[in-house]
């Protein structure tokens, strides 16, 4: 039987099903919509996880204007439901928006398009100018949103006067759909905040409070907005996150849809490693979500090896603009935690407004889940759970980022980084302090002081991490032995050598120290921090990890000012 073809990037629900493309079938989502006690759900998801394409099967099955549409779904699970979920098939009039590409640089644009998306949903409906069903007032209003020349409030109530159109139609109630509803919003954070979100906020009210004409109204899109800020008085309105159990498979891949996409595009030997990259998601009790856009990108290319798929569909601004922060030392620490495969405890926060962000840092963990850079491992708390990162896709995002802010802001290259981390792995001591100082004084240079030193370090942590992370556990200013020592590398490969570091710092050379002087206060440092490390085991966590005394690097670093020494100084 040969095989279906793959679709990427098509999110048309009718074109996969007539094209007999291949398709992961999802339309038990439907039965739970048409079973869901409020009449307007939001859905946020990260992105490249279904949304539209599910948007897009709701639309087809049930859109009344298309009563053939039945037989796209005649093959699917959802025929196998009761006669009472199929009874809602091609039943309703619908309003179908994406606003996924209503974003630009200002207001302006952005509003064009919002008017844009407003008025082809009045084209879809065009039909009702030649009914007798509009006062001659409301054909006026409908012909001038149709051209786009209607004043904002008309198309701030667009949504809703057309639900009332249609009911009157029809005699029947109306499927709102509204796709990436806060992509608009996002475009709008730092630039048009204030003029964006009125507009949402009165667009989305007036088409799902109150409104007498809805049968359901579906909401996707990354992020929960708070409902102070868009969806202010929306009493009927249910949110289904990532952290919440119901529909909690609907989006990403299960683990047994994954094994049967396995088998049908005859790929053996591969599923640990794609377990590896791309699963790891955990959605309310939902467990083992895989990224779908990596999953079928991977199918398609499947002889190319492995690769950061999802990465292509974003400039991952998001985690570049919070690494970047010269004050997000505690923010780069907890990257490097987590990049190491450990979790951190972070409270989330139900509602989401952007301009929060500049007062509460916190709330960064809280748009990392959302939007698919973090995932939860378990909840703790009512608020509080713990986070992980989920996939080696999304790890390599992180170290490729790091890598990039090393290189262009802080400019650190590459090649300087790796061969310096090869020095101290190799127990190269020598040319590891001469690569060591290069990339300090760089980085003293970025951050323009010699008093954030806990910047510094963290800076070069995240670049050894972002070099050597894969064949290492990179650990800072932990407990170990009888004290802390400042950074640790444990391998992977017990084979290899392990690293210990202990960082003193002294006054550098003062005015009236001569050079020998100098010289004997270094050496006697960098004994002091040897011997520390000797006193005080700090080696002691590389033996528990099996490492053999031999192939453990103790390595004393002694800051004179903003000058890093090694090796005594001869």
């Amino acid at each position: 039987m040969k095989r279906k073809r793959l679709n990427l990037g098509f999110s048309d629900f009718k074109d996969i099903i007539i094209n007999n493309n291949y398709f992961v079938d999802k339309t038990l989502f439907i039965e739970e919509i048409v079973n869901a006690e409020k009449s307007v759900l939001l859905f946020p998801r990260p992105r490249r996880f279904g949304k539209t394409l599910n948007l897009s099967m709701l639309r087809y099955f049930f859109d009344k204007n298309k009563p053939e549409n039945k037989e796209l779904f005649s093959e699917l699970k959802i025929w196998q439901c009761e006669d009472a979920v199929k009874q809602h098939c091609c039943k309703y009039p619908v309003i179908y928006i994406t606003f996924k590409d209503a974003k630009a640089e200002n207001w302006e644009r952005t509003l064009k398009h919002l008017k844009s998306e407003i008025s082809n949903a009045y084209k879809q409906h065009r039909y009702l100018l030649d009914s007798d069903i509009l006062f001659e007032d409301e054909k006026e209003i409908f012909i001038k949103i149709l051209t786009r020349s209607a004043d904002n409030f008309d198309f701030e109530i667009g949504l809703k006067q057309l639900s009332e159109y249609l009911q009157r139609y029809h005699n029947e109630k109306v499927v709102i759909l509204i796709d990436e509803y806060d992509a608009p919003i996002q475009a709008g954070y730092k630039k048009f905040y204030d003029e964006v979100v009125p507009f949402m906020r009165n667009l989305l009210s007036g088409a799902f409070k109150d409104n007498s004409n809805l049968y359901k109204g579906i909401i996707t899109g990354i992020l929960r907005v708070s409902k102070e800020s868009i969806f202010s008085g929306l009493n009927n309105i249910s949110v289904y996150s990532v952290l919440d159990n119901q529909f909690s498979d609907k989006f990403g891949f299960t683990e047994l849809e994954i094994k049967q996409i396995l088998k049908d595009f005859e790929i053996k030997n591969k599923y640990q490693e794609i377990k590896k990259w791309y699963n790891g998601y955990m959605f309310g009790k939902s467990e083992n979500i895989y990224n779908p856009w990596s999953i079928l990108s991977y199918m398609l290319e499947h002889e190319e090896g492995f690769k950061t798929f999802w990465s292509y569909t974003s400039s991952n601004e998001l985690i570049k603009e919070q690494i970047k922060k010269k004050s997000a030392a505690n923010i780069r620490g907890e990257i490097l935690k987590l990049i190491n495969g450990e979790a951190i405890k972070k409270d989330l926060e139900a509602n989401f407004v952007f301009p929060d962000l500049e007062t509460d840092s916190d709330l960064l963990w809280t748009l990392f889940i959302y939007s698919g850079y973090l995932t939860i491992r378990k909840q703790i708390s009512r608020k509080e759970y713990e986070l992980v990162i989920p996939n080696y896709e999304i790890q390599t995002i992180y170290k490729d980022t790091i890598l990039n802010w090393l290189r262009v802001d802080i400019k650190i290259q590459k090649t300087l980084l790796q061969d310096t981390a090869n020095n101290l792995i190799n127990n190269n001591i020598g040319k590891f302090e001469i690569g060591f100082k290069e990339i300090i004084g760089d980085t003293f240079s970025y951050y323009d002081t010699a008093k954030n030193n806990e910047y510094i370090y963290h800076a070069y942590i995240l670049g050894l991490l972002a070099i050597i992370g894969d064949d290492y556990i990179i650990k800072s200013n932990k407990e170990s032995g009888e004290g802390r020592y400042d950074i640790m590398l444990i391998p992977h490969d017990k084979n290899k050598n392990g690293v210990v570091i202990e960082i003193k710092q002294t006054q550098k050379q003062q005015e009236k120290e001569n050079d020998t002087d100098f010289a004997k206060r270094i050496n006697k440092d960098i004994e002091n921090a040897f011997n520390q490390i000797e006193t005080n085991k700090y080696y002691k966590e590389l033996i528990e990890n099996k490492i053999q005394n031999k192939n453990i690097i103790k390595i004393p670093i002694v800051f004179a000012g903003k000058e890093p020494f090694v090796c005594k100084i001869k």
